[in-house]
């Protein structure tokens, strides 16, 4: 290694300073999936990057995704999908399947990348210690006709209902990594699909996290220039929506980060998760990879 590369090397690390003071003790959680969690080599690399963040002294929480997986699994078991108002209709079959992939060999595949990588973690689903209490999701239609209410009724598709952080606190302190499946319990023990990005928002809120971050693959908010836009205000969000700069289905990704930063969470950036370290490059330079939608925008 050169003097100059060596030099700079030091530079970066140095530079890196306040941020590790700014998320010192607090809990910063990941919600993983997209390109991000297929891709063998970035796969690898989130991995190191958690378990670089644990080392650091910050408390790193993973929610993960699943979907592409679910879907391979169901052709492969010849489950044929049903969808309703363009969202899936999760059948008992197709709950169990969802519950297989998801809780089974996608959570404990993180788990394991995580360890190689020198850290420790623990798999879990929302079921487990009752972490993630979810209710039946009901989308409601109206006739414009008749104007007659029309309840559509999902099957097992949840929304989160209460979080129960005691079994998250648990492995927090013990020095693991939680990997979360987003697999929810109801009331009478029955498991629900619960959205990855919706799960992650609300046990960001039940910890008190300092930062939700969302991998994805897109590179975060556009304008109308297709530049990203780096900070999001709340204030700003309705009329980014009317003018059309925010459009489909970036609409509710970008709602839902302002119901969570509404509900206490300092932070919520969209960022891409097919840049490979997104999370350190978020964390640990001043302007960041994504767009942070938080009340003020700086």
């Amino acid at each position: 290694m050169s003097e100059i590369s060596i030099s700079e090397t030091a530079r970066i690390l140095s530079e890196a300073l306040p941020f590790l003071q700014r998320y010192d003790d607090e809990i910063v959680v990941v919600k993983y999936g997209g390109h991000a969690m297929v891709d063998p080599e970035l796969a690898g690399k989130f991995a190191r990057d958690m378990v670089m963040l644990k080392l650091c002294g910050i408390h790193p929480v993973v929610v993960h995704g699943g979907g592409p997986q679910i879907n391979k699994m169901l052709e492969r078991l010849q489950v044929k999908p049903v969808f309703r108002e363009g969202l899936r209709v999760t059948d008992k079959e197709t709950m169990d399947v969802v519950e297989m992939v998801l809780a089974g060999s996608i959570n404990k595949s993180i788990v394991s990348s995580i360890q190689q990588a020198g850290g420790r973690a623990v798999g879990i689903s929302g079921k487990d210690g009752n972490l993630l209490i979810a209710e039946r999701f009901v989308k409601k239609k109206t006739d414009p006709v008749t104007g007659k209410t029309e309840e559509i009724d999902f099957g097992f598709v949840g929304e989160p209902h209460r979080v129960n952080i005691e079994i998250l606190d648990t492995i927090i302190h013990s020095d693991a990594i939680p990997v979360v499946a987003p697999v929810g319990v109801g009331k009478d023990g029955e498991s629900y699909n619960v959205n990855a990005d919706t799960a992650a928002g609300a046990i960001a809120t039940a910890l008190h996290a300092k930062r939700l971050l969302l991998l994805t693959d897109v590179a975060g908010v556009l304008d109308k220039n297709k530049e990203l836009i780096s900070e999001l205000a709340l204030a700003d969000i309705a009329a980014l929506i009317a003018d059309g700069t925010i459009t489909g289905g970036m609409i509710p990704k970008v709602e839902s980060c302002a119901s969570v930063v509404e509900s206490g969470v300092e932070g919520v950036i969209v960022l891409d998760g097919r840049v490979p370290h997104s999370v350190l490059l978020e964390l640990f330079t001043p302007h960041g990879v994504g767009t942070r939608v938080s009340r003020s925008g700086v």
